[in-house]
């Protein structure tokens, strides 16, 4: 997997890098800025872009931006945008129209390899990844006329995983089920939120959509 790092900490960009080759990714470039990092993603075409949401010149939402932009002009390339705290609403923003290729981690987690770099091939194969901490925050928020009220307490368990971008082994294996019994609640799923018939990726992706909306 060829990824590219953006991070205007070299300190923190360069100890990412380093434990993302130990981990066998192949880190084609790391960026300072949002102006540099689309400049690597236009030459070195990775599969994915490792992403700080706070760059310079404000520190405040240009790797969002960038995310944002990456995923317009090269949509092969997945996005991981990695913020220092948990921000509900940035992260509703980015996945809010289409969270194919998106993913949105707490950088606490890049301590955690395995977990970073599982995130990472999930948003390079067309997939999402959020934060459980980000789940769990949208999911204990309420409305009335919730589109997702009419799904069974286990639905929406098995929703909250698929937000993350747990594949339906991952949920069967997390909740001690069979997989057919994951692909069961899946499909009831897609029926109670009315997706239209289509590929699966796509119709977990319109899942997902759902799920932060509601």
């Amino acid at each position: 997997m060829r990824v590219v790092i953006a991070e205007d900490s070299v300190l923190l960009r360069t100890g990412i890098a380093r434990l993302l080759t130990d981990a066998g990714v192949e880190v084609v470039g790391e960026a300072g800025d949002a102006r540099d990092l689309m400049r690597m993603v236009a030459l070195r075409a990775p599969q994915a872009a490792l992403v700080d949401i706070r760059m310079p010149p404000t520190h405040t939402d240009e790797g969002l931006r960038a995310a944002r932009e990456i995923r317009e002009r090269f949509p092969a390339c997945g996005v991981l945008v990695l913020s220092q705290h948990l921000e509900e609403a940035y992260a509703v923003e980015l996945l809010g129209d289409d969270a194919s290729g998106l993913g949105y981690l707490l950088k606490d987690r890049v301590t955690d390899v395995a977990v970073l770099v599982d995130a990472l091939r999930r948003v390079a194969e067309g997939g999402s990844a959020l934060d459980p901490e980000i789940v769990a925050g949208l999911l204990s928020r309420r409305r009335r006329d919730d589109p997702l009220d009419a799904l069974t307490p286990k639905e929406r368990e098995v929703l909250q995983l698929m937000a993350e971008g747990r594949s339906n082994r991952g949920i069967a294996d997390h909740l001690v089920v069979t997989e057919r019994a994951v692909e069961k609640h899946v499909t009831a799923i897609f029926g109670k939120l009315g997706l239209p018939a289509g590929g699966e990726a796509h119709r977990r992706v319109l899942a997902v959509l759902a799920f932060l909306r509601g």
